[in-house]
């Protein structure tokens, strides 16, 4: 009689704990926030063609590194698929003495967006998402030119020996991406992940936002590039 009881007993709790987990396990839930490092490669290839001409180092053509914030949160009532936000910003530069001409010319990228993610079903205790992150951006070109020291009077004088230019790129941008979530607590995920960065609708300016004409056509935001993160939140994959 006694076992009896106790397999009854087994079975209910079983029974109970196997509907619980199917009610609210059967898909990954939460959401978090957290900072995701980044390493960024886009073809910076016309800017050091430049650079050669007048004898400055390349840039590095080897990418460069980037640091940002992103969260996201699954939004129930489409199992599996979690929506969020994410920016970012990174630059690379090369500084030389040409002469009695320092120089330097300093690349920039930033963006940031919505993203929208669908977490693959099939994995268990990770959390394997692919999508996509849909926003804006801009990639800057800023080049210096200075022989000595900087007089205040001069600046506004215009006579000053020290140039700046500016050179924006803004731009609207769709990145497919593909992230590996790895719980390592229940409140502590951390990731890595790559994506594409796909640009268009590209407006080109100078200075004070004036036009500018006869940019090479290959120098863009596109951008392959590797992520990692740590996010804080709560999570169940």
């Amino acid at each position: 009689m006694l076992a009896k009881i106790t397999l009854s007993i087994v079975l209910f709790l079983s029974i109970s704990l196997y509907s619980q987990q199917n009610k609210y396990f059967d898909a990954p839930f939460g959401g978090g926030i957290g900072y995701v490092p980044g390493w960024y490669m886009p073809n910076i290839d016309p800017v050091n063609s430049e650079m050669n001409k007048i004898g400055m180092l390349e840039l590095s053509t080897s990418g460069f590194y980037s640091s940002g914030i992103s969260g996201f949160i699954y939004i129930g009532f489409v199992k599996h698929l979690r929506v969020g936000g994410m920016g970012f910003s990174g630059s690379t530069s090369s500084t030389q003495s040409i002469g009695a001409l320092n120089r330097e010319v300093l690349y920039k990228l930033g963006g940031g967006g919505i993203t929208i993610e669908y977490t693959i079903p099939i994995v268990k205790d990770f959390g394997v998402s692919v999508g996509a992150t849909v926003g804006a951006g801009t990639m800057t070109v800023d080049i210096f030119s200075n022989s000595s020291s900087i007089n205040w009077e001069k600046i506004w004088s215009g006579e000053s020996n020290s140039t700046n230019t500016v050179m924006d790129n803004n731009f609207w941008m769709l990145t497919p991406t593909l992230n590996l979530d790895w719980p390592i607590y229940r409140f502590v995920v951390l990731r890595l992940g790559v994506g594409y960065q796909l640009t268009f609708g590209d407006s080109w300016t100078a200075d004070n936002d004036q036009p500018l004409q006869g940019v090479p056509s290959d120098l863009n935001g596109n951008a392959f590039f590797v992520q990692s993160g740590i996010f804080i939140g709560f999570f169940s994959f």
